[in-house]
């Protein structure tokens, strides 16, 4: 059970992550995880800050996955880990778990907003093999390139107009 120096910790440690200073949140939320370990919100955040902060994408992920373990039904614990796998660069597996948690904590606005950032993704080119398979990623990869070429520079994100 945490205190209520505890909990004045955690909020401190988000204030200062959502003003853009993760580095000096990170010893508080170090401290909240060392007097509430089975908190998974205080883990969770852990897991950010430390992504933000120290691009320390394995620890983070961990931490993240740990919390989730912990309460599967919160939606910020999905929203926490979608945003380190998206930092990490693995994007796919950021929208696969917001996928998830539509599964798990039914229609929440937040993992819809989320999930909405990503776009649509495109159909596996070679539906017979799971999407991450080094072929459908491969040839999506060229797909993707290839649309990019035929749209031409300057033009990304924006719809072509005709006159």
């Amino acid at each position: 059970m945490e205190d209520a120096s505890t909990v004045a910790e955690f909020k401190h440690a988000l204030r200062l992550m959502r003003n853009g200073y993760p580095d000096d949140a990170l010893e508080f939320f170090r401290y909240a995880v060392e007097r509430a370990k089975s908190n998974p919100y205080y883990l969770s955040f852990l897991g950010v800050c430390i992504a933000r902060a120290q691009k320390k994408w394995d620890q983070a992920l961990e931490l993240c996955e740990a919390a989730l373990r912990m309460k599967r039904t919160e939606p910020q614990l999905y929203l926490n880990l979608a945003e380190v796998y998206a930092s990490a660069g693995r994007r796919g597996e950021a929208i696969d778990i917001l996928d998830g948690g539509v599964t798990y904590c039914g229609p929440d606005v937040r993992i819809r907003r989320a999930r909405s950032r990503f776009g649509m993704r495109g159909s596996a080119i070679l539906p017979f093999l799971d999407r991450h398979h080094f072929l459908n990623r491969s040839l999506g990869r060229l797909r993707h390139s290839f649309s990019q070429w035929l749209i031409g520079p300057g033009t990304r994100g924006r719809v072509a107009q005709t006159s």
